[in-house]
């Protein structure tokens, strides 16, 4: 028992899960209250979105690949929904006219990056800028609000006590993204891919459908976000969600997800989520003005691509220094003599 819990703290989760505690304990001395039900509720109300869209750029990443377009994605799904709703279109089916955006353009960027062979740092620039151009078209430079109160309702409002649809979407979600993950062929099949996508090619994977597959569901998470985000702020500008792909790369590889695919499991993402979370309330608490933050999670960023990478590479050195067991044969008997007991035994 206590050999396997050294180990869980030597892994990167357990790590994890130490900084945490010490964020956890620096915001409990500053706010008194702060570890009670209804301020951690509050606390992920205020990045749901952003937690609910790095389950699925988890894939995108194990995969091997990247999509900087997620928070573009977020921002064109809340202007599709207040563009169509300021044209009389009803909220529900502008809600799945706006999913079905997402993951068409989903499936566009898949298309692009596994069959025609572009690369995925490329063609997601260009949905993070022709995206965002896109919903700056649909609503301009104006506020739309004025959504049926059940809408917003559904974003502000706890729908269990103090829990929100998006809170209760992000729990089920996040089970259902580590099932895929760690207990089904597809998730299998992600780090076969992202470890080495000739090499799952000969072996019969179905490299570009995986991909397909996983940028589909980016766009799709995608969009889901930004109109839980619509719902939840009441109001939609072009600028919606701007930036948050910064956080979100950033948390995915900070819960040791590697940047060159095949490495990373969802609880150390998840642990990455929460810790994230608190950082940044920790940093308001503290005083901490917005683009300073801006520059801390770009170091943490930095940080999250190189430390897994120099954790890995210190275990991998202390394992070589330990002594190797002793591959010597066991002294053999002369001929004719009789084996003792002890040899027989």
């Amino acid at each position: 028992m206590g050999r396997e819990l050294w180990r869980r703290l030597r892994s990167w989760e357990g790590l994890l899960a130490i900084l945490l505690l010490v964020v956890l304990a620096f915001n409990v001395t500053r706010v008194p209250n702060f570890l009670t039900v209804t301020n951690q509720i509050n606390l992920f109300q205020l990045g749901i979105e952003k937690a609910i869209v790095v389950l699925v750029m988890a894939f995108v990443i194990i995969s091997g690949e990247i999509d900087l377009s997620v928070a573009s994605m977020m921002g064109l799904s809340a202007a599709v929904v207040a563009a169509l709703f300021e044209l009389g279109v009803p909220v529900p089916l502008a809600i799945l006219v706006a999913l079905g955006v997402g993951a068409g353009f989903g499936l566009i960027n898949g298309f692009f990056v596994a069959r025609v062979g572009l690369s995925s740092l490329a063609v997601t620039l260009a949905g993070y800028v022709g995206f965002r151009g896109l919903a700056r078209l649909l609503v301009q430079d104006r506020s739309v609000g004025g959504f049926p109160a059940w809408f917003t309702d559904l974003g502000q409002r706890g729908l269990i006590g103090p829990v929100t649809l998006s809170i209760l979407l992000f729990a089920i979600l996040a089970v259902v993204a580590a099932v895929a993950l760690h207990a089904s062929g597809f998730g299998r099949l992600a780090y076969e891919v992202g470890n080495s996508a000739p090499a799952a090619r000969f072996s019969g994977v179905p490299v570009a459908r995986v991909k397909i597959a996983i940028f589909t569901l980016s766009g799709l998470v995608s969009a889901l976000a930004g109109v839980l985000m619509a719902a939840r702020l009441g109001a939609v500008r072009a600028s919606t969600a701007e930036g948050f792909e910064l956080d979100i790369i950033t948390v995915v590889l900070l819960g040791g997800v590697s940047i060159f695919g095949g490495v990373g499991t969802m609880l150390g993402v998840l642990l990455s989520t929460y810790l994230v979370l608190n950082l940044r309330n920790g940093l308001v608490i503290a005083g901490v003005t917005g683009n300073t933050q801006t520059g801390i999670i770009g170091l943490l960023l930095i940080l999250s691509v190189l430390a897994p990478n120099l954790w890995e590479r210190g275990r991998a050195g202390l394992r070589r220094r330990r002594p190797e067991p002793s591959l010597r044969a066991p002294p053999v008997a002369p001929a004719g003599s009789m084996p003792s007991r002890a040899a027989t035994e």
